[in-house]
């Protein structure tokens, strides 16, 4: 799967990730991806499926959930991103926003902590 700037490859250890094609400079946005807003009432019946691996926590109290279109779902984490993503409820959008220079090659990464400097288990095992 690709488009002119962003493509998803195998990663060697973390399954599919999201490279970028082209160089993207800081502060530039990568992708908005729509989302597909999971209500607080189904949220729980996620846990139990591979949805649980690819879903936002959304809303104001984070209490509903969203599955990101595009490319959104499918960023991997790490504790020194190179981009960032934006909530934009009203829209139903999540903006990707690269935090620093991203080499042609390069995968691009989020922290799944979903705030700056939040560290903190995660529900799996970092590799």
């Amino acid at each position: 799967m690709q488009t002119d700037r962003l493509e998803v490859r195998l990663t060697p250890d973390r399954g599919r990730g999201v490279f970028a094609r082209v160089p993207i400079e800081d502060g530039e946005v990568i992708e908005d991806c729509p989302v597909i807003v999971v209500p607080e009432e189904q949220v729980a019946a996620m846990g139990g499926t591979i949805l649980h691996e690819y879903f936002f926590r959304w809303g104001g109290t984070h209490d509903a959930g969203a599955i990101a279109l595009g490319f959104g779902s499918l960023y991997n984490h790490s504790d020194d991103p190179n981009a960032m993503y934006v909530r934009k409820y009203e829209l139903g959008i999540l903006t990707f926003v690269a935090l620093r220079a991203i080499a042609a090659g390069e995968e691009i990464t989020v922290s799944y902590h979903g705030g700056f400097g939040e560290r903190g288990p995660l529900w799996f095992e970092q590799k």
